[in-house]
């Protein structure tokens, strides 16, 4: 079992506790498996740790790609996420605060220049007088010069405050929807998933509307992995990602759900249109052959199971997910690669 070692070792010979950790425990070999077995030796992170240390005691010292997924998931990634959005809050206060300071100046030069306006125009000399007459038009051409000037110079400052407040927040919106993405797959993760489906819910209480939630799991993905390798098993968790937003029309939420475990939500759908969509998926991998690419060997086709629920009045997210969970493994005991709702799952319960 590894342990952090005690004390701040330099980085280079952390760097190599790590690789030798990664080695010993056949972890897969990608940056964020690196990120994940650094905060774990460096101590940094006890939760994980702690959370890393019952994997290796759970799975005889073996830590697999999908482990290190929900390691980073929980851990490392939302860690990392929420201190960058902070920063990034704090750098867009600070921006608004220089562009509220930025309008004091403006609203006081303003308050100032009508003030020498009221004052000058209460001495306007008599137009006899024609030296004090130009001493006083020269005067105001010169105040008026002067705030025209100021203007302008905070005029520029406030476009390239309001341009940086701009940039601050696309960067924001970049941080969020990294924080509800799947870095592999590029689907939703879990956290976006939990979100939506408490969404859909309460749409679906107000408009009374049917949805449906679809779970689907890739068969013998652990014993795929054992035999090919993590990277495999990567390119199989992207093409079965790809082929669901091939297949899936644009309003279903498709969801990495964990490992190697998808949950897509169907607006709209019945548990019929909820099993035609998961049957329109299965039988499209099924059509998709797997080569390995360094070596343009051809691993075979993949499968998947689903199972299917459908919103029913009253819903919890769990109450839910816990009836297309049910699908999913009925699925799996009537043999794999097929499609089972929540209906059957019932009907056969009756008959039992």
């Amino acid at each position: 079992m590894t342990n952090s070692r005690s004390g701040s070792p330099q980085a280079h010979d952390l760097a190599e506790q790590v690789v030798a950790a990664m080695r010993q425990h056949y972890s897969p070999g990608y940056p964020r498996a690196f990120e994940v077995w650094y905060a774990h030796l460096s101590g940094e992170m006890p939760a994980l740790s702690m959370a890393m240390q019952a994997v290796i005691a759970a799975s005889n010292g073996e830590v697999g790609a999908a482990d290190i997924d929900t390691l980073y998931e929980k851990f490392v990634s939302t860690d990392r996420l929420s201190r960058q959005a902070e920063r990034t809050s704090l750098q867009v206060l600070a921006e608004i605060e220089s562009m509220m300071a930025l309008v004091d100046r403006a609203l006081t030069s303003s308050e100032q220049y009508h003030g020498r306006l009221c004052a000058m125009s209460e001495e306007v000399p008599p137009s006899a007088d024609r030296q004090k007459l130009r001493e006083w038009v020269e005067a105001l051409v010169l105040s008026t010069r002067e705030e025209v000037a100021r203007k302008t110079q905070l005029e520029g400052q406030l476009r390239e405050s309001a341009h940086e407040i701009r940039n601050l927040r696309e960067a924001l919106e970049s941080t969020r929807a990294e924080a509800l993405t799947d870095p592999l797959t590029g689907l939703a993760n879990r956290r976006h998933f939990e979100e939506m489906l408490q969404k859909a819910i309460d749409q679906a209480t107000l408009r009374r509307e049917p949805f449906a939630l679809v779970m689907a799991d890739i068969d013998f993905f652990k014993h795929f992995n054992d035999m090919h390798g993590h990277l495999t098993g990567d390119q199989v968790l992207r093409l079965v990602a790809r082929t669901m937003k091939d297949k899936f029309k644009d309003k279903a939420v498709i969801t990495r759900f964990g490992g190697e475990e998808f949950a897509i939500i169907l607006p709209e759908a019945d548990v019929v249109a909820g099993k035609f969509g998961a049957e329109t998926v299965r039988q499209a991998l099924l059509t998709r052959e797997l080569v390995k690419r360094s070596t343009n060997e051809s691993l075979g086709r993949i499968t998947i199971s689903l199972g299917v629920s459908v919103y029913r009045r009253g819903d919890t997210a769990s109450s839910i997910v816990e009836r297309a969970d049910n699908a999913l493994l009925q699925a799996k005991r009537d043999g794999r690669n097929r499609t089972v709702t929540e209906d059957a799952v019932q009907d056969a319960a009756k008959v039992a």
